[in-house]
């Protein structure tokens, strides 16, 4: 079948066109007329004009348009122009660079089209399962299109292929080699004694062809004379009249020298039967052992080629193949190589301290700010938002659910982790699939005040400090002072997608139902919000949505006395930090549970390690 469409958009040849097919992203270029079937005008000119003709339209593009193709984990889908020409599929940036040189080819010759199984959109050129190319069209109209027009160019260029009858070898001879490098010596050995039997073999056949051409001259003669009867019996040659007995019995002597000989090549075959099939039993085991390591190699290479060079079908997704083990550790070892960093930066910052002087702003200066006044904590600045009745609700039902005990509301929270002061519950729920586990932890450590918690765990200059996956966090608003809304992105961790939030965080300063013996209460609480809703930066994260508190209260020693000065070695701050979290996207729910089971207590030792180091050189803010 010859399929043709103009090579370029300023090209007008008899026979040859575009038709573009559907709309939007990806166009399609249906094949149209072949050179034979062109109306009778094109045929019109010169024999040369004609041959030249015939050439334009032979190496004319069968077939082009824009699909997307998988890049890589990185940067995910991307349209790219694809070219069918020659029997090679070609890819470039877009249209407008066609002409310096395709960024990537693959010969459909050797190439296996398989459209998705789940992905109505996606189909896959894959050579050797080596070279994958995976793209997806607009629609399954044009993906249909897109495969049936390769699959039959495919057909036509396969039938002419004749590589496949240029690689039969002879199999006799190969086993042949085979035979003669295993066996060794002893092969040889046996091979010399056989090639004797076969030598006294063939001298025993030429005495019975012999005998076998005397005996029907004489059967001959014999017929010739019982015809004349007049003519004396003469067999030619000078010879006599045949001694039958005489020739039964050399007969019989030459037929038992064959069969002895026979026998004697029986039994140095028999003798090495047993050796060969010792032989054959090790060959049998060395090849199970080599073919069950293969596999094993070949599973290892897959696991390593899926996570070093991931690609659509392992990224989360509802298609993703990749099974919930390797997604953890995949994303378990991403979570690694970022706290890796942070710790290397985090080292560099504190070399960087003790080169030079740091300008730091100590909590006077703070107390003096935005923070000093009395408004601040109360929300009184925020009241005539819109948001406001919004953040007051939450924020009294995320307090009241902070101070309920574990065993107090009956929902059978589970213990996951005691690490000292650290003990963290959760509870196992799941909404439409998607796992969205309550968690309470408490905490308690010495030399800061609960509003020196909040503080860093409230203000955005300190936040890349101590969130280690943080990619970038935006002020949307600043409704107050205590009051912001936040738009926050997070690093990709491969396989997982990029994730981002949309939320307002608000600081409280709380005044009743403190605890016996606490000085003071604060909380910070976090809860997403549509308000003002902003897409995500590029386009591609994944929204999470979320309510955290974190609530803390400040104690002094029981034998502290007011207006007594106090020092860091007094203060001790209670924690008790919530929080429900919906991740979105397709993560598989082990997955997350183990995740969330190995981040969470490293987050909250790492966060109130980070205060206690910020604060114990610095005045005690209350």
């Amino acid at each position: 079948m010859d399929m043709t469409a103009a090579a370029t958009d300023t090209t007008d040849t008899a026979g040859a066109g575009t038709v573009p097919v559907g709309t939007g992203h990806t166009t399609i270029v249906t094949p149209l007329q072949s050179s034979n079937e062109a109306p009778a005008a094109a045929a019109i000119g010169s024999q040369s004009e004609s041959s030249e003709e015939e050439d334009y339209l032979d190496n004319s593009i069968e077939l082009r348009g824009y699909l997307s193709k998988w890049t890589n984990y990185i940067y995910g889908w991307q349209p790219r122009y694809i070219v069918l020409k020659d029997g090679t599929l070609s890819y470039y940036k877009s249209e407008s660079e066609s002409d310096l040189g395709c960024r990537g080819a693959i010969s459909l010759a050797k190439a296996t089209i398989k459209a998705h199984e789940s992905d109505e959109l996606r189909f896959d050129v894959v050579v050797n399962n080596l070279n994958n190319w995976c793209l997806r069209a607009e629609t399954s109209e044009d993906r249909m299109h897109w495969v049936e027009v390769l699959q039959l160019y495919k057909e036509d260029t396969g039938s002419t292929d004749t590589t496949s009858l240029r690689r039969h070898g002879s199999t006799m001879s190969l086993q042949s080699n085979t035979i003669s490098l295993a066996s060794g010596g002893s092969l040889k050995k046996t091979q010399r004694n056989l090639r004797e039997k076969v030598g006294e073999l063939e001298t025993f056949k030429d005495i019975l062809y012999g005998q076998i051409d005397t005996l029907q001259r004489y059967f001959d003669a014999c017929s010739e004379l019982n015809k004349s009867n007049t003519q004396p019996l003469d067999l030619g040659d000078g010879l006599k009249p045949i001694d039958f007995k005489g020739e039964s019995i050399t007969f019989r002597a030459t037929t038992s020298g064959v069969l002895t000989t026979l026998q004697h090549c029986l039994g140095i075959i028999s003798e090495n039967d047993e050796s060969w099939k010792r032989k054959l039993e090790r060959e049998i085991d060395k090849r199970r052992r080599s073919e069950e390591l293969n596999k094993k190699l070949k599973d290892e290479m897959e696991k390593m080629k899926r996570l070093s060079y991931p690609g659509p079908d392992f990224e989360e997704g509802p298609h993703s193949t990749l099974p919930e083990d390797e997604f953890f550790d995949a994303v378990e070892t991403g979570l690694e190589k970022i706290e890796e960093d942070m710790q290397l930066r985090f080292k560099l910052r504190l070399q960087s301290q003790i080169s030079q002087t740091l300008v730091n702003v100590p909590h006077e200066a703070v107390a003096e700010g935005e923070e000093a006044r009395e408004e601040f904590g109360t929300g009184a600045e925020a009241k005539n938002h819109a948001l406001w009745s919004e953040i007051d609700r939450v924020c009294k039902e995320q307090l009241h659910h902070a101070r309920e005990g574990v065993g107090q509301d009956g929902n059978g929270w589970q213990i996951f982790a005691d690490e000292g002061e650290i003990k963290m519950y959760k509870r196992e729920e799941e909404v439409n699939g998607m796992v969205m586990d309550p968690l309470k932890a408490y905490h308690s450590v010495n030399g800061v005040t609960a509003r020196e918690m909040c503080h860093y765990f409230f203000m955005p200059e300190f936040r890349n400090d101590w969130e280690t996956t943080l990619e970038d966090c935006t002020i949307l608003e600043k409704i107050s002072a205590d009051t912001l809304l936040f738009l926050q992105t997070h690093k990709r961790i491969w396989p997982a997608s990029q994730r981002d939030a949309q939320f307002w965080s608000h600081m409280r300063k709380i005044t009743d139902g403190l605890e016996p013996g606490a000085r003071d209460c604060w909380v910070v609480c976090n809860n997403s919000t549509e308000y003002a809703k902003q897409e995500s930066k590029n386009g591609k994260c994944v929204r999470i949505f979320l309510t955290v508190i974190l609530a803390c209260q400040t104690h002094l020693p029981d034998d502290y006395v007011k207006g007594q000065p106090l020092n860091r070695d007094d203060l001790t701050c209670k924690i008790t930090y919530c929080s429900v979290v919906n991740p979105g996207g397709w993560a598989p729910a082990s997955a997350l549970r183990a995740v969330y089971k190995r981040e969470y207590p490293k987050f909250l030792k790492r966060f109130t390690g980070y205060v206690i180091d910020q604060c114990k050189d610095k005045p005690i803010m209350f």
